[in-house]
């Protein structure tokens, strides 16, 4: 998909999520990219392929080496 790609990247609390919602909502020409992770699901309200697509170390080295991510970044 051609286009730009906007980050959104601040301390956990500090309010991306809202942001992200309210643009979302009153501009329809943007979509919402599902992040990438290798950790552990948060409690039981965290779903694979909606708030993150959970991977093993293994499937996400995988996808780095064969250039599926935008960006990546290991901490």
């Amino acid at each position: 998909m051609p286009g730009k790609a906007f980050i959104f990247s601040a301390p956990s609390g500090s309010g991306k999520t809202t942001i992200v919602k309210h643009l979302l909502e009153s501009n329809k020409d943007l979509g919402f990219s599902i992040s990438a992770s290798t950790r552990d699901r948060r409690g039981r309200t965290e779903q694979d392929g909606k708030d993150y697509h959970f991977l093993t170390p293994e499937d996400f080295k995988r996808k780095i080496d064969s250039d599926e991510f935008i960006e990546w970044e290991e901490v």
